[in-house]
Order: structure tokens, then sequence, then C-alpha cells
């Protein structure tokens, strides 16, 4: 899913949880919500909305326990690389993923052109988000975000903060469809409020999705041709470099490695070429050729040894998209899968 905080494009939350299953029926609404009366007056107010419509639009939103769930985190100990790209760089995404290519081939080389993102890139982002159009979730969209601004699962580490996000990822749907003439009842998506065949939540949506097929209107549900263009539009405005590896391999010196330093940015590149040897980090030629920041990528896998990479700007910039080392890491190497798949005679 694609969103600043996640919780949408494939939310990290998701992909560790599994698939988001069928949506489930909830007679509980949120007509006598307090907080969700006082929260459709201040949305009204935000976004220049006619206040009796937002709150009548929240009353009848439905908490689905099912979404809770999902969005609650996985155990601790139980991520796993491998399992984890095993469900998404695999035969059928890849066949499906070179026959969208070369439906839209020419579409995709001029998003490539325009915004310098690969086109391996953005067909491996929409395939792994909706399998290129096939799954773009059963959820309705607004149960899904009134679930979890209202009642966001408090065993989450950042709890309050995801419940803001999904209040303010409330605020941008509905004026969303307001805007496009749609119904708020109506949409559907993942169980985090992500839509379309790019998975973008409401704000990614206003922020960045555009009329790549240049037919008057912003459509991620039915154009493929404005998903590859809001997918590459998405990446340039977080800061994609064109031509910059996403990252390179990575060794280690038993005698000085220093993981704990090295780990403690996470996934923001934070160390020169310099600094990583320094830190204990062995770099390969090309690597130490580079001139920005890295940053060391642990990839887990459950009770084997992890696998590490050093991940550059364009990494961190994928994990905008969905703050999931995994998630990045399988967009990347699904990319190559694609490519080499296109090459081959």
């Amino acid at each position: 899913m694609a969103g600043r905080t996640g919780g949408g494009p494939g939310s990290p939350d998701r992909r560790a949880r599994g698939g988001p299953g069928r949506p489930e029926a909830a007679a509980l609404r949120y007509a006598q919500h307090a907080g969700a009366l006082r929260l459709a007056e201040q949305l009204a107010q935000r976004h220049g909305l006619d206040p009796a419509w937002v709150q009548q639009q929240i009353a009848q939103a439905r908490h689905l326990p099912q979404v809770v769930r999902l969005m609650t985190p996985a155990p601790q100990g139980t991520n796993n690389w491998a399992v984890y790209r095993a469900r998404f760089v695999e035969p059928v995404r890849l066949r499906a993923g070179l026959q969208f290519w070369r439906e839209h081939r020419s579409s995709l080389a001029r998003a490539e052109a325009e915004f310098g993102v690969p086109a391996s890139l953005i067909v491996s982002v929409i395939g792994i988000e909706t399998l290129y159009g096939r799954q773009l979730g059963g959820f309705r969209v607004i149960d899904a975000l009134a679930t979890l601004a209202f009642d966001f699962p408090a065993s989450h580490p950042r709890a309050a903060a995801r419940s803001e996000f999904f209040k303010s990822e409330l605020g941008h749907y509905l004026s969303l469809t307001q805007r496009y003439g749609l119904d708020p009842q109506a949409l559907r998506g993942s169980f985090a409020g992500a839509m379309g065949w790019p998975q973008f939540m409401p704000s990614s949506w206003v922020n960045f999705a555009v009329d790549f097929d240049r037919d008057g209107q912003v459509n991620l549900f039915d154009s493929p041709v404005d998903a590859i263009g809001s997918v590459a539009n998405y990446f340039k405005a977080f800061g994609w470099q064109t031509g910059m590896p996403t990252h390179f391999p990575v060794t280690f010196d038993p005698t000085q490695i220093d993981k704990t330093t090295l780990l403690a940015p996470s996934v923001r590149p934070s160390f020169s070429v310099a600094q990583f040897h320094a830190h204990g980090a062995r770099l390969d030629t090309t690597a130490q050729q580079h001139s920005g920041e890295l940053a060391l990528i642990e990839l887990k896998n459950g009770s084997n040894p992890s696998s590490f990479v050093a991940g550059t700007q364009n990494f961190y910039v994928i994990t905008r998209y969905n703050q999931s080392s995994f998630y990045a890491m399988a967009v990347i190497e699904l990319a190559q899968a694609l490519q080499a798949g296109l090459a081959a005679p």
C-alpha cells in the first residue's frame, strides 16, 4: 500500500499477517460513537465538506473485527524472509507481470522516461500489490478506515499515531469521493483502506495519482495506465534517483562488526562507505564507489541466520510505499526476475 506511514500499497502489518481474506459482516456501526461524531465535524471543516454529509457517511461505517485482527502485529520471531519472498517472487506473478509488461510496453517506457523509475519496478509493485488488478480487496473502504481510526489495536507499539493516521485518511477519502462524485459507501479495497491497482491510500491518491492515460480523469480502479504513471510519480516524489542501485551485497569483519550501531537507523541511509567500513561492514568494489549514504538492512529468516544487504536511497524510497524491508526486497527481486524474463528468447 502506498502511504507514508504504511498501513495500506501492502503495509508491513498486512504483509506479515497474510492475505486479506473475506470481510466479516458486522452489525456495529459508528452512528452513536461520540468520537466519530466529533471527528466528522473536524474533517468537514478541514476539507471544506458539509458537516451533515460527513456525519451521515461516518455513521454508516461498520466496525470490522477482522480488520483489527489483521492489523495486530505478528508475534516476535515469526518473520521469515524466505517464506515472505516465496509468496511474491513466484511463477504466477512472473507470468502475469510479463504479460502486463508486453501489453503496456509503450506506457511503461513513457513512465520510465518521464519519471526516471525503471519499468521493471513499476510492474513489480503493481504485481505484488494486486496481481495486476485481480486482487483489489473486498473490504468497504469506509469501514476499514473507520475501524482503524477509532479502534486501532492497542497492542500495536504505535497505536496512537496509527489511529491519527487513519483518521486523517478517512478525511482524505471522503473529500476524494466527493470530488470525483463517487459513493463513499460503495468503494472497496484492502483491510487498511488502500485502493485500486496500485493500492494507494486516499492521501496518496490525492497527492500522487496522475491521469497518465490522458482521458481527463484519474482512475486507479479501472485504468492500468493511470496506475503505471501514478506508481512512477510516487517514487519520483519520494526521491527516486535514476540509475542508482537499490542495494549492494555486504559481509562482516567478525573482529570489528558493530551491528547495533549500523542497524539503529533502520532502513534510513545514514552511513558513508567509510563509516560502514569503520563499523566492520565490508562492501565490494562497486559499492565502494557509491557516493551516497547507506543503511544496513536485516532480513530475518526465522530461526535461521538473518540475511543482510547495504541499502541505498532508492531502497529507502521503496519503503516509503510500504515500511517493510521484506516488501522492498520482494519488489526488487520480482523486478529483477521480470527484467530477465522479458529479455529471455
